[in-house]
Formats: C-alpha cells, structure tokens, sequence
C-alpha cells in the first residue's frame, strides 16, 4: 500500500494514510487517457457551425455573360464559390461530435490519471476542507501553505464557501469525488484530495 502525508489547510501534517494500490498505483495507460480526453473535448463541442453551398445561396440564377466570344472564362452563376456572395466549397454543416467509450476503459484512464499524479509527487490530501464563511483569502493562504498554484480539489461533498471562494482563483477548481474526470485531473499540475474523498475513490473503484 501506497503511504501519503495527510495535511490541514494551514499546510501543517497531521497524520498518514494508506491508499489502495489498485487506485492509486496502477500502471499508467497513457492511450486510455488519451482517448479520455479526446472524448471529454470531442463532446463539448456544440456542433452548430452552418454555412450554405452554392446550391443553398439564393440568386445566380442567370448566366453571368454568354459562354463564347467575351475573352473571359466561362461562368454558369454568380454563386459559384470563386464568386463573391457566392456558396462555400464543402460547407460544414450542424453535427455531433460525440462517440462512446467502453466503461472499462474509462476507468482505466481515470485511474491512470490519478496515479500519474502520485507518482510525480503531485497528489496532496488533505484531512478536511472547513469553510464557513466566502473568503477566497482563505483559500489562498491554503494554496500557498501547501506550495501549489494550479490544482484541482476533490471533496466528497460539496461546500458552497470554499467553491465559491476558490472560484475567484485562477488555475483553482473545486469538485466533487462523482464529477472529476481525467481531463480535469490532467489539465491541472496538482490534484488534492481530502480523505473523504479517498475514501470515497477506494468505495467506488476498489
């Protein structure tokens, strides 16, 4: 078993904790997490982009001049994409980006992420989180005791002071245990964890 330093939010340690190997000590499948990622972005895309063909844009119905005996080259409509106004040559049109992925392999990304983290030292756990009140200075002063600027905070449940307050913090994003992806994970230098929800990550993956 994987063995971690269990910090307050002063930055001071308070104990250690044990952490299951098979979370937190996997081997790290950089092509999972690659298609983690993919997929994540993949399905955020909107997919409304439009444009219309030449067939789509109106007028251009006559025959600009005759076709022999002007010098020019010859033309069929004024809607022809080399024309100005005219229609867009393969022109995107409103689709969905989204694909599936097998759920076994969305764990093992998932887990691949949080393991990548520990093994470069960047996963933090703290004993709680404790706000009662909005201050993001709070928050800050935390972020500085523990040496970190950009990270992701997992607790278990959700309190409303300290996600409004590390809102106001640029690189700071506050998360539940059942929201966390491996985007998310990977898109922050460190990833801090209470032990609730480690806890709550041995629950569900163990």
């Amino acid at each position: 078993m994987a063995n971690v330093d269990v910090f307050d939010m002063s930055g001071a340690k308070v104990s250690t904790m044990d952490l299951n190997e098979s979370i937190f000590c996997v081997n790290v499948n950089e092509a999972a997490m690659h298609m983690a990622v993919t997929n994540y972005l993949a399905n955020q895309r909107q997919g409304t982009q439009s444009a219309l063909t030449r067939a789509e844009v109106s007028g251009g119905g006559i025959k600009p001049w005759r076709q022999k005996g002007t010098g020019r080259a010859r033309q069929g409509s004024t809607r022809s994409p080399q024309w100005t106004h005219g229609g867009i040559v393969f022109a995107p049109k409103p689709r969905d980006y989204r694909f599936s992925m097998n759920k076994k392999v969305k764990k093992l990304a998932l887990l691949s992420a949080i393991s990548s983290k520990l093994a470069e030292g960047k996963l933090i756990v703290l004993d709680k989180i404790d706000m009662e009140e909005y201050k993001t200075k709070t928050v800050v002063g935390m972020m500085k005791a523990l040496n970190v600027e950009n990270a992701l905070v997992v607790n278990n449940v959700t309190n409303l002071f300290f996600v409004k307050s590390a809102a106001n913090i640029p690189g700071v994003t506050a998360a539940r245990v059942n929201t966390i992806n491996t985007y998310e994970i990977l898109k922050h230098d460190t990833l801090i964890l209470t032990q609730d929800a480690v806890k709550q990550l041995e629950e569900v993956y163990a």
